[in-house]
């Protein structure tokens, strides 16, 4: 435990300067954009906060949650981290515990609190594409996103969607997490995709990158709205594909973005987060990137 602590300290002091602190936490953590839209939001908000990128997996995690200090405010998480820090919180909202997973701990009085901000991003993101009541869905993939998938299905009144993965003990997680939300979800296997495409009115495509490129024509041809939740390779093949022909196509920095955007709402504490300038940002910086 002593090794873990050091690590922690070792970071800390990149961030002296700053009075309050938040970082990301996961592995690998070097291209994750919340550095990026956090110091966006806190700037426009006239914080001067720090936000670093912190390299974390399971075995470290106890000792950065555990040597945090009262210049702490808060914590994002990425993969491997969301099912992992649930036990060492010391609440956890309905939500987060339903999707089995936290993207966001909170610092107040010595006590953590754990959210779940992907199904906020996600529902936001479909309703400002103006997808916002569609007939059916799929979700492609059964992973920790696929499980926030469902609760913003739900959200938008879906309750049975149906899960399409390589192979049926890959959506064990998201289906357990379909009967804690309350819902009926079928598990197809890629194979069946071409048939379930048929009646599809949203392809929710929580691939990692590249995966859902072999899907694409057939995604296409259903004329269904499109998210692919990808937003490092945005855009992705298969937005690209959906967008030519004359599909919604909803990308995944708008999903990135408003779950970023409820992140800085639950660390700092006000509600006048800046979502367009967080966003700029996030562009910007994916231009930068592409090169």
């Amino acid at each position: 435990m002593r090794a873990d602590h050091k690590s922690v300290v070792d970071h800390t002091r990149l961030s002296r300067q700053a009075a309050t602190r938040a970082a990301v936490l996961g592995s690998p953590v070097d291209q994750s954009l919340s550095p990026t839209l956090h110091r966006a939001a806190y700037a426009a908000m006239g914080l001067d906060w720090g936000f670093e990128a912190i390299e974390c997996d399971e075995t470290t995690l106890y000792g950065m949650l555990d040597s945090r200090n009262s210049t702490w405010a808060g914590l994002t998480l990425a993969m491997p981290l969301k099912r992992a820090a649930l036990p060492w919180l010391d609440d956890v909202t309905d939500l987060a515990l339903d999707v089995g997973g936290v993207n966001t701990v909170v610092f107040r009085k010595g006590r953590s609190f754990g959210d779940n901000t992907d199904a906020h991003g996600i529902t936001l993101a479909l309703r400002e594409a103006g997808v916002d009541a569609p007939a059916s869905a799929l979700v492609l993939g059964g992973g920790a996103t696929a499980s926030s998938a469902l609760a913003a299905l739900r959200d938008l009144g879906i309750r049975e969607p149906s899960l399409v993965v390589r192979e049926h003990r890959r959506a064990a997680e998201a289906a357990a997490a379909a009967g804690r939300l309350g819902m009926a979800v079928d598990v197809h296997t890629f194979d069946r995709l071409d048939e379930l495409l048929h009646s599809a009115g949203l392809v929710i495509s929580t691939l990692p990158a590249g995966a859902a490129d072999p899907y694409a024509a057939a995604i296409v041809h259903s004329r269904a709205a499109v998210l692919d939740v990808v937003p490092s390779a945005w855009p992705t093949r298969l937005a690209k594909a959906a967008g030519f022909a004359g599909s919604t196509v909803v990308d995944g920095l708008s999903m990135l973005v408003h779950q970023a955007a409820r992140q800085v709402e639950l660390i700092t504490g006000r509600s006048d987060v800046p979502v367009d300038a967080m966003r700029e940002a996030g562009q910007t910086e994916l231009a930068r990137r592409a090169g």
